[in-house]
């Protein structure tokens, strides 16, 4: 980089000299006057001092004074003046040459620091800009050291944040005592270790109260630009920790909000059916007057409300195992036929007049996953299709293998789901406005089937159209080997 430099500067010199010596030529050739001469040798000392700076225009100012005298003052092809006039003459040429030389000089500095005041205020708000891309405090600190070397093209930025007592860096070749130094400077202490050499460093106020430190190389930066970098930097970190703190406030407040509205919700699902049961039980108790078929009634409301009482507490048991994350996946090998087959024969379903229909797709080789997990999910996909959908109605389950998932699906034809309900049907205990008309439920069904799918690697996905039906579908990896159950457990571990 020095060697072209140097080559360059050399070049610079030796065109000045042929362009001065072309120009003295020329004019000499066709004969023009002295007057004429100084004026055009006096362009061209201005040209190069607006050009190549003072240095430069020096030596084109004695090079174009030493061919004026040969050239244009008398005795020609001398460099001596003959007398008064001439002596005149080249001092106003060498005064002129020298003010406009000063002059354009003086020029071409100003608009050099104009064009970096420039080029610096433009970095500084796209530092400012792609600072207020970054909503977390974590990535903005993170990315903070090299988005300024970038931006400002240094080789080494470290960045020292009070509130998390660590230090970040744009590449991992800085020096160690950079963060000690930085450490100090931003706890207000006058540094015992020596700032390392070629970097610079300034301390990150807001206010009176420092945030931290900031270090670069090369020390390129003009104080000034410095200085509102650091102002930005500050300010920007400072409003990403106030955000991120008040965020974990809000997500706090929100989980306690949400915790006591889980807590009420579930205890008014269980008060439910204990209140019939009770009524019923005391009715019972208190026989007289009680005819045979009413009898038989408050024994089928007490077998009813017992069933759902004990469907309950089975979700609250499934809920906080999962919540808890004790749920383990055991993978065997099995056919999908036999997991759809299985789910049928365990789903409450059989009293309720519903045809289902088993579809699964052939060639129906063994694969692993876990049946008990599945089965689960089935569970409550299928209660979930009978409790909403229409007497004599169709359930279909199907199976297929696509692109390493083991894909199920249980569609029903009954009247969908509400647009309005869709995004929210995986929550716990919500209930979509057709709830209250279409049977009982804890709203916990599908909020456990997502997350056993979840703790199988899989995911679950519903489509519906209103009058026409709904269909669930989820998948969980496709597992063909043993050799691949050995490296997921591994893995997993």
């Amino acid at each position: 980089m020095d060697l072209l430099r140097h080559s360059r500067e050399v070049a610079r010199w030796v065109t000045g000299t042929v362009a001065a010596s072309l120009t003295a030529a020329i004019l000499a050739r066709i004969g023009v006057n002295a007057t004429i001469a100084g004026m055009i040798f006096l362009v061209l000392v201005v040209w190069y001092a607006t050009q190549a700076g003072i240095k430069l225009s020096l030596y084109i100012a004695i090079l174009c004074a030493l061919f004026f005298d040969y050239f244009f003052l008398p005795p020609y092809r001398t460099f001596v003046l003959a007398g008064g006039p001439e002596w005149v003459a080249m001092f106003s040429f060498v005064a002129s040459s020298l003010v406009a030389g000063r002059v354009a000089e003086r020029a071409r500095r100003q608009a050099f620091k104009a064009e970096q005041r420039r080029e610096d205020v433009e970095r500084l708000y796209t530092l400012s800009q792609e600072m207020m891309l970054h909503e977390g405090a974590a990535g903005l600190v993170r990315n903070l050291p090299q988005l300024l070397e970038r931006i400002f093209g240094l080789d080494g930025v470290a960045l020292y944040v009070c509130d998390q007592d660590q230090t970040y860096a744009s590449t991992t070749d800085l020096p160690a005592s950079l963060e000690p130094y930085l450490r100090n400077q931003a706890s207000g202490q006058e540094p015992t270790i020596a700032l390392p050499e070629g970097f610079s460093a300034q301390g990150l106020l807001l206010g009176l109260r420092s945030v931290g430190g900031l270090a670069w190389r090369p020390d390129r930066l003009s104080r000034e630009v410095a200085t509102a970098v650091s102002a930005q930097v500050a300010i920007a970190l400072t409003r990403a920790i106030a955000i991120e703190a008040n965020t974990r406030m809000e997500a706090s407040r929100e989980s306690e909000r949400l915790r006591v509205a889980l807590i009420d919700s579930l205890t008014h699902e269980l008060r439910t059916p204990l209140t019939s049961i009770r009524a019923a039980a005391t009715t019972l108790m208190d026989s007289e007057g009680l005819d045979e078929a009413t009898r038989l009634d408050l024994a089928s409301v007490v077998d009813e409300e017992a069933s759902r009482l004990d469907l309950l507490i089975g979700e609250a048991v499934e809920m906080a195992e999962i919540d808890a994350n004790v749920v383990q996946v055991r993978l065997t090998q099995q056919n999908t036929r036999s997991l759809l087959e299985r789910a049928v024969e365990d789903s409450r379903l059989q009293p309720a007049p519903h045809e289902i229909v088993v579809d699964a797709a052939e060639p129906d080789t063994p694969v692993w996953f876990d049946p008990q997990l599945l089965a689960r999910v089935f569970r409550h996909l299928l209660e979930n299709a009978a409790r909403y959908c229409p007497r004599d109605s169709r359930i279909t389950l199907r199976s297929r293998r696509q692109e390493g998932r083991l894909e199920f699906s249980v569609e029903d034809n009954g009247p969908g789901i509400d647009p309005i309900d869709l995004p929210m049907i995986f929550e716990k205990f919500y209930r979509g406005k057709k709830a209250g008309t279409r049977g009982k439920g804890s709203g916990m069904g599908l909020a456990i089937a997502r997350a056993i799918l979840k703790a199988h690697s899989g995911a679950i996905e519903v489509t519906s159209a209103l009058g026409k039906g709904t269909t669930f579908r989820f998948w969980v990896p496709l597992v063909q080997s043993e050799s691949a159950v050995e490296q997921r457990d591994t893995q997993t571990t």
